[in-house]
């Protein structure tokens, strides 16, 4: 999985912030690795330098094995508050998306109900 960082709006983007964002992420998402090609970041403070509650936004962006991006975004008092929020509601959002794709696939399959031997 590969983990892209972009920062914006007087955010510096530091080597370190790169490797740190890559190995938070690789761990958090491990069980989703094989179905995720790239996690994009996207780090913003939203007040340019004034201060003020919640001013950091951090968005993120996987992109799935044949199937359409599952995007969240986090606000946060600090960086480091928006970047674990966001990287939260991401792996609930992909919990619900793997769900219900397990949902779909298990409809498909034949159950032992419909199997007349089993019954006897």
């Amino acid at each position: 999985m590969h983990v892209q960082v972009n920062t914006g709006n007087g955010m510096q983007n530091k080597d370190t912030l790169d490797r740190w964002a890559q190995e938070f992420l690789n761990e958090s998402l491990a069980r989703f690795q094989q179905d995720i090609t790239r996690v994009e970041v996207q780090l913003a403070d939203e007040n340019s330098g004034k201060k003020g509650a919640a001013d950091k936004r951090c968005m993120l962006e996987a992109r799935l094995t044949g199937h359409e991006p599952v995007v969240v975004n986090h606000h946060g008092e600090t960086q480091d508050e928006a970047f674990r929020g966001a990287t939260h509601k991401l792996m609930r959002a992909l919990e619900h998306t793997f769900g219900k794709l397990d949902r779909h696939v298990h409809r498909a399959r034949d159950t032992i109900r419909k199997d007349p031997s089993a019954v006897e």
